[in-house]
């Protein structure tokens, strides 16, 4: 998935030293930590570089985290041969222009809400949720359920 307009709704905060904060939203993490508890593995692909980025990966256990990515295609394929995954196995959740090439290309290709309009007629799914407001959990509750995981994922929760 993308960072910037995904993860977070595409807002940076800069300090007066240059400095950068994001804002993660805690229900797109839990779904993320869901993912991984149904023995799934998330990647970013990001097109800027970011400490914040890399803070939230870690703190999520992402696998694969590229950033500095402007042509993103080349990424993904990076990440197949490397996750030994096809194209058609992997979901990807994009929010503008530099995801076209990948949402084409994933087997599940994702816009955003707030996504702009020539990655939305492209996608196979457009988010309720907006970026850094659910779109993430969204899409991995809508995969789980799908996929029947979910059922199994839920019982931990039950009283």
């Amino acid at each position: 998935m993308d960072v910037d307009g995904v993860l977070t709704d595409g807002t940076i905060i800069l300090d007066g030293e240059g400095g950068e904060s994001k804002r993660f939203s805690l229900h797109d993490g839990h779904g993320i930590k869901l993912w991984h508890r149904a023995g799934l593995e998330t990647a970013l692909i990001s097109g800027r570089e970011s400490a914040a980025t890399t803070a939230r990966a870690r703190q999520l256990s992402i696998k694969y985290v590229m950033q500095g990515q402007k042509k993103k295609l080349p990424a993904f394929e990076s990440l197949l041969a490397e996750s030994g995954l096809s194209a058609g196995q992997v979901a990807y959740i994009g929010d503008d222009l530099l995801d076209v090439p990948v949402v084409v290309r994933a087997g599940l290709g994702v816009a955003v809400a707030d996504a702009v309009d020539e990655l939305k007629e492209r996608a196979d799914m457009v988010t309720n949720n907006c970026g850094g407001a659910g779109a993430v959990r969204e899409v991995i509750e809508y995969i789980l359920k799908n996929s029947g995981r979910w059922d199994g994922l839920m019982e931990r929760y039950t009283l």
